[in-house]
C-alpha cells in the first residue's frame, strides 16, 4: 500500500428528487492506493439515463484501476501522456460493455462525469471530465454548470473518437498540497445552503476521519425528511431533505497527529 501522509473520508448520497422519483443514486465514488501512489474519482450518470448508475460505479473503479496500473508501469502522473492513455483505457473498457450490452447502452448506462486525481509521492493531479466541483488546499473550483445542462460525458467518444477527452485541471507537487475535495455537481448546491456550512468543515473536522462512517451520516441527515409544528396554522408541516441531487464527495487530507 502507498505510504503517502494522507487520510481519506468518502461518502455518497441519494438526492431528493430521485427518491421521490423512485430512482437509483446515480452518483458513485472509488478511491485506492498502491505502492506507487493514490487515486481517487467520483462520477456522476447521466440525469436521462435509465441505468446510469451502472456507467458510474464501473466507471468509477475503472479510472482509478487505469490510473494505478499506468503509475505501476512507471508513465509520470505528469507527463502529458497519462491522461491520454488513461482516457483511451477507459473508453475501451466502455466499448467493450457496449459491445456486451448493446450500442443503446451508451445513452442509457455509459454517460458519467468523472472529477478524480493521482497522488504520487511528487506529483498531485486534479482531472475531469464533465461537471463537478475541486478544492484544493481550500481553494474551490466548480466545474460547469454546462449549456443545457448537458455536460462532456468521456463516453461520447465511443461515438465520435475525440469528443471528449480528460481535463488536467491542476499539477501540484504533493508536498504543497494539504487538502483536496472531490465533488460531484450535488456538491456545488451543498456548497450553497447555509444550513451546512462551509466546505472547509469537511477537511478540517476529525469525525469525518476518524469515524469511516460520519461524513455518510452527515449526508443522510442533511438529506432526511422532518416534520416541524405550524402551531399558529395547527398543522404539522413536512420538511424535505437540503439535497435536491445526487451528493457525492472524497476528502482527502495530510495525516493529523491524534491524541
Amino acid at each position: 500500500m502507498s505510504s503517502l501522509p494522507f487520510e481519506l473520508a468518502a461518502a455518497t448520497v441519494l438526492g431528493r428528487e430521485h427518491a421521490r422519483a423512485g430512482r437509483n443514486n446515480q452518483d458513485a465514488f472509488w478511491a485506492r492506493a498502491s505502492e506507487h501512489g493514490l487515486a481517487a474519482v467520483v462520477t456522476d450518470g447521466c440525469g436521462s439515463g435509465a441505468q446510469s448508475e451502472l456507467g458510474a460505479q464501473l466507471g468509477a473503479r475503472r479510472v482509478v484501476e487505469g490510473a494505478l496500473s499506468l503509475l505501476g508501469r512507471q508513465v509520470p502522473v505528469e507527463s502529458p501522456g497519462f491522461l491520454q492513455q488513461l482516457g483511451a483505457d477507459v473508453l475501451c473498457f466502455l466499448q467493450a460493455l457496449s459491445g456486451e450490452l448493446g450500442e443503446r447502452a451508451i445513452g442509457e448506462a455509459l454517460l458519467f462525469t468523472v472529477v478524480g486525481a493521482v497522488v504520487t509521492p511528487e506529483h498531485t493531479l486534479v482531472f475531469s471530465a464533465g461537471d463537478g466541483l475541486w478544492a484544493l488546499n481550500g481553494d474551490v473550483h466548480r466545474l460547469g454548470p454546462f449549456p443545457n445542462n448537458a455536460p462532456p460525458y468521456l463516453a461520447y467518444g465511443l461515438l465520435k473518437p475525440g469528443a471528449v477527452s480528460l481535463k488536467a485541471n491542476c499539477l501540484r507537487p504533493t508536498a504543497e498540497v494539504d487538502s483536496l475535495l472531490l465533488g460531484t455537481d450535488g456538491v456545488s448546491d451543498l456548497a450553497g445552503l447555509a444550513e451546512v456550512g462551509p466546505l472547509s468543515q469537511f477537511w478540517r473536522e476529525e469525525r469525518y476521519f476518524s469515524n469511516p462512517d460520519a461524513l455518510r451520516r452527515r449526508l443522510s441527515l442533511l438529506n432526511r425528511e422532518s416534520v416541524r409544528a405550524d402551531f399558529p396554522a395547527r398543522r404539522l408541516e413536512r420538511v424535505p431533505g437540503l439535497l435536491s441531487d445526487d451528493t457525492t464527495l472524497v476528502v482527502l487530507r495530510r495525516r493529523q497527529e491524534r491524541a
